[in-house]
């Protein structure tokens, strides 16, 4: 599907640009990163990543599940990926502030830093349970019923304008890559794993599917 597609190309960028957050974020707090890049950054991961990747995420692919493929959409996976954008979003709106004008002191600058760190690595997790498994899982139950393409929309103005800055971000800030945090396909590597959702197999398998998976 043409929509998937493009939501993983934008899982690429999403994931560099949170790399250079992480670098930014520590050029912010030791006085050498540039404080106005603070602003192009919110703005990617509001405008570009919620309002745009997100939104269509939710609204598109997310409501067909629901509605065409009659997927549950109070529990189980799309439940637990709703919830975390919410999360996520609310990490972001506290880090805006203290992005945007700077820690103002060692409190700031410790809470900045644990915050850019839990919003990158939730946001990291959440990128390789959507590719390893909503994704795929979810559009074979798309095709299922019929359904081979999904509708898009063009960027706005300034869902534009944040993609185009982040090209920038990336020269100035080049993406770390954290070794603390292990990365992963399937179920089991994602946060919501036990917590919100079962797994795939319990939340969206039939009797089919198990008896299949028997058999073999």
């Amino acid at each position: 599907m043409k929509l998937i597609n493009t939501l993983q190309d934008e899982h690429a960028l999403i994931d560099q640009v949170l790399g250079s957050l992480r670098i930014y974020v520590e050029g912010l707090i030791d006085g050498t990163a540039d404080p106005e890049d603070g602003r192009r950054f919110t703005a990617f991961f509001t405008e570009f990543a919620g309002h745009f990747h997100h939104d269509r995420e939710e609204r598109v692919f997310f409501d067909a599940l629901v509605t065409e493929a009659e997927l549950p959409g109070d529990r189980g996976p799309v439940y637990a990926v709703v919830r975390e954008h919410a999360e996520m979003a609310g990490w972001l709106g506290e880090m805006v502030p203290l992005l945007e004008q700077g820690p103002q002191c060692e409190d700031d600058r410790v809470r900045l830093r644990a915050l850019a760190t839990r919003y990158s690595h939730a946001l990291w997790r959440h990128i390789d349970a959507e590719n390893s498994v909503l994704y795929p899982e979810g559009v074979e139950r798309l095709l299922r019923c019929g359904i081979r393409e999904l509708p898009d929309r063009p960027m706005s103005e300034a869902e534009a304008a944040a993609r185009e800055g982040a090209a920038a971000l990336l020269v100035r800030y080049p993406p770390l890559e954290d070794a603390a945090l292990t990365r992963g396909e399937g179920c089991f590597m994602c946060r919501a794993y036990g917590e919100t959702c079962e797994g795939l197999e319990a939340e969206w398998w039939t009797e089919l599917e198990w008896d299949e998976f028997f058999i073999r």
